[in-house]
């Protein structure tokens, strides 16, 4: 008896929850062309700039599903959340910064490539015959929130992100383009409104309008991709943030009610790589990605403890998590910065060491959470940082964070320099 669409797009969505996704819906594969024209403004504008892999050529690329898979039907579109309690994280400290909830976790790309591959292998058992599919998450070329928002997954917030009926924005949204011939679901008749939080909240003012965000000014941004230094203009503005920023979700209306993920979803299966057991420091264990939070801390991070980490010694503990992306260096210049901006004099000797030791990007990061800081102390540092640096642009950092502690004309704590 032949099988029904109907029938059909129940299998997909029973299977896809059976393979642990929170949200699954279909939508067709026609060309998204008002988000590609959209995205090719943005780019234009340079509200992408810093991000060069975020082109004309990926844009165009990523809204025509058939070009992608030749023969594309449909696109199934899937949300899995990320949201857990917080109950297991550390108390924070004034040596502590946070880190975005997403990254507290496994690397997602892997954990959701691998179920999306799994999911159409399924499809293809249970059907009796081979479909041909596709799989993205946020790493490929696929406009990810274009096709979430026409297939009724969730609706664009005012800050880019998709927001769902039942989970908010705390999901990670992956596509599977295929060959089925299946009937779309709707988009959602939901919008946010007049409601302006998340764009009143950003601290640096990312947010420059509903639904345009200049990259360049992200927190987000500025902790992860960017690998120069940090606009001393924002650096105040970042907080304690040291990879990523969840400030926009965490002040949307929606997100107050937003489910929690589904804790055996995270358990299933081995992470990979060097994660399969239990390691010392790398806060994982081998049956649950929430241990990535719990047990290593990575909600709230030990910063005096990452500027005296080797670069051996954070990819030990850090290896197959979103942490990666930052890399070492990244990660000691955003400790810096948010140290700086706790203002913990307690921290002068860690910051003054890394003036002895760092790079030139994390030193000249460390002058300036020195200047921040302001005391005695960090004025000896810095001080004695200046009368042995070589690098110009090290130089001039040290330079401003003794400024800012003395003003030109003052004598400083100190006393007049000589």
């Amino acid at each position: 008896m032949p099988v029904t669409n109907l029938e059909v797009e129940e299998l997909v969505k029973r299977h896809a929850r059976d393979h642990g996704f929170d949200l699954v819906r279909i939508t067709t594969a026609e060309e998204f062309s008002a988000d590609r024209d959209i995205a090719l403004e943005r780019i234009q504008d340079g509200h992408m700039d810093g991000l060069p892999w975020f082109n004309e050529s990926r844009v165009r690329r990523g809204a025509g599903p058939a070009t992608l898979l030749p023969g594309a039907r449909s696109i199934i579109c899937l949300g899995m959340s990320y949201l857990f309690p917080e109950d297991g994280e550390s108390a924070p400290t004034s040596n502590t910064g946070k880190v975005a909830r997403y990254a507290r976790l496994r690397d997602y790309h892997r954990v959701m490539k691998r179920r999306m591959r799994a999911l159409a292998e399924s499809l293809s058992d249970s059907l009796g015959s081979t479909i041909s599919a596709r799989w993205y998450v946020d790493d490929g070329p696929m406009l990810d929130r274009a096709a979430a928002n026409r297939s009724g997954l969730g609706w664009f917030g005012k800050n880019t992100n998709i927001l769902t009926p039942s989970h908010g924005s705390w999901v990670f949204l992956g596509q599977l383009i295929t060959d089925l011939e299946l009937t779309a679901d709707q988009p959602l008749a939901k919008t946010c409104g007049s409601c302006v939080r998340c764009i009143d909240a950003c601290p640096t003012g990312a947010i420059v309008a509903p639904y345009v965000i200049d990259n360049t000014r992200c927190i987000s941004y500025q902790t992860i991709e960017n690998r120069g230094a940090i606009p001393r203009e924002l650096r105040p503005q970042m907080l304690d943030w040291v990879f990523g920023c969840d400030i926009c979700q965490e002040v949307c209306p929606v997100n107050r009610k937003a489910g929690m993920a589904e804790p055996s979803v995270w358990e299933r299966g081995e992470p990979q790589g060097n994660l399969s057991s239990k390691q010392p420091g790398t806060g994982w264990s081998p049956t649950t990605g929430r241990d990535a939070v719990r047990n290593g801390g990575l909600g709230t991070m030990d910063l005096v403890g990452l500027l005296k980490m080797t670069e051996e010694e954070f990819r030990q503990r850090f290896r197959g998590t979103p942490i990666m992306r930052a890399k070492w260096e990244g990660m000691q210049r955003n400790a810096c910065v948010a140290l700086g901006n706790l203002g913990d004099p307690g921290t002068v000797p860690a910051l003054a060491e890394v003036l002895r030791k760092g790079s030139p990007l994390v030193r000249g990061h460390g002058a300036w959470a020195l200047g921040r800081i302001g005391t005695h102390e960090a004025r000896i540092a810095l001080e004695f940082a200046l009368a042995r640096e070589t690098d110009p642009e090290v130089v001039r950092e040290i330079e401003w964070a003794l400024e800012e502690i003395c003003p030109a004309g003052e004598v400083g704590l100190a006393g007049p320099s000589s």
